[in-house]
């Protein structure tokens, strides 16, 4: 018999998909993990392009909590003008099946 669980002994905040969305929330990380999952390597101009509405404020930060977090590698060239590449690090490689059950829902529930 499977045990009942009581909301009034529970902590939400204690779960893993409260860590997750700690990660990921925001208006535009979830995007910016897509564009990543889906074009591997992209520099900050390109992404911006590629989103469109996010100012460069917002997706900078946007990328320094991503790589906080792990989720996100920021690889920079040391030459004139600067070139800085982003990337998914292995953790966020590890989110690319979740990222792909998003797509095919939204795929195939599209209204």
């Amino acid at each position: 018999m499977v045990e009942q669980r009581c909301i009034g002994q529970e902590y939400f905040g204690k779960t893993g998909f409260c860590y997750t969305l700690s990660l990921i929330n925001g208006k535009y990380k979830m995007t910016i993990l897509y564009v990543l999952m889906e074009f591997g390597t992209v520099r900050f101009n390109e992404m911006k392009r590629y989103i469109g509405d996010v100012s460069y404020k917002m997706l900078a930060s946007s990328l320094k909590e991503l790589e906080r977090a792990e989720l996100v590698i920021r690889t920079e060239y040391p030459q004139v003008p600067p070139k800085v590449e982003y990337s998914l690090s292995e953790r966020g490689k590890s989110l690319i099946p979740i990222l792909d059950a998003l797509c095919e829902w939204g795929d195939q529930n599209r209204i």
